[in-house]
């Protein structure tokens, strides 16, 4: 598997889905879900912010007494990584209820704490949204193989990715906005394993990294493994326990069909779509 050179935008072809054709769908009230209140803005805002510090904390405690510490500095890592992916998507949406500019802030935060440029995982997604699982899909190619070489191919995804981002970027501001996340990456990894040699860092540096490298197979086969690239273009979630664990990042066909509509509404957009095409359920992501 290599970095492949990727068609120019315009020779894409431009073919929707056929489940965006169907009526059913019609029917569905959506608009009411993009709103959010201040409470849910201040929510999503900070959403991440308690597990960074929980998992900072655990690994400086793990690192100056106890090393068991680092098995509750790494699932306080997890799920600063979870909460980080579901505000990154939000504002790749721009989904977040502020201004565009705050949110490509937020993104160009999120790339350093979380490594990986998400102005260039924003380019990726959107075409991923508008070619969903087509063989030029950039995002989705991981979702086309076993579950295991997903995984094993985890650090070339993410590779790849930046790689097609570059090249599929037609704006001149956007690719701004990666080549600089890209630089602050470097500059960020240089100062903590070069300069500054704090080992608390250093830490969540490297969980950061393997972090990315199972991007491919948790944020995109798991919700797009086994399925079509006309009627069931995604996975979903059912029980409110699974959800809940999952921060409703698991919703994804209510997501593809709808996305403008912000995570913390998903549920209930969920619940109207199972009034309405009730199949779409069918399949599960776990």
């Amino acid at each position: 598997m290599t970095l492949d050179r990727a068609p120019g935008p315009a020779s894409f072809p431009s073919k929707r889905p056929a489940i965006f054709k169907d009526r059913r769908l019609r029917h569905v009230k959506w608009r009411d879900l993009l709103t959010l209140s201040p409470w849910e803005r201040l929510h999503e805002l900070s959403l991440s912010l308690p597990w960074l510090t929980a998992s900072l904390y655990c690994y400086d405690l793990a690192l100056r007494t106890d090393a068991a510490w680092m098995i509750a500095g790494g699932i306080c890592a997890f799920y600063f990584f979870l909460t980080g992916l579901r505000q990154s998507h939000n504002a790749q949406h721009y989904n977040m209820g502020i201004s565009r500019r705050s949110q490509d802030w937020l993104l160009f935060s999120l790339s350093i704490l979380m490594q990986s440029s998400m102005h260039a995982v924003q380019v990726t997604h959107m075409h991923h949204h508008r070619h969903c699982l087509a063989e030029h899909d950039v995002e989705a190619f991981s979702a086309r193989m076993p579950w295991y070489r997903a995984l094993l191919l985890g650090p070339l995804f993410t590779l790849r990715l930046h790689y097609h981002a570059l090249r599929l970027c037609r704006s001149a501001n956007k690719r701004r906005w990666i080549l600089c996340e890209l630089g602050a990456i470097l500059v960020w990894l240089i100062m903590v394993f070069g300069l500054l040699g704090i080992e608390t860092l250093q830490v969540h540096a490297l969980l950061m990294l393997i972090g990315q490298c199972g991007t491919g197979f948790f944020a995109v086969w798991t919700v797009h493994h086994d399925c079509d690239a006309e009627h069931f273009i995604g996975r979903t979630q059912r029980g409110r326990w699974k959800n809940f664990i999952s921060y409703n990042m698991f919703y994804h066909i209510e997501h593809h069909l709808f996305p403008a509509v912000p995570t913390c509404h998903l549920p209930e957009l969920a619940r109207r779509l199972d009034q309405a095409a009730p199949e779409l359920r069918q399949k599960n992501v776990y």
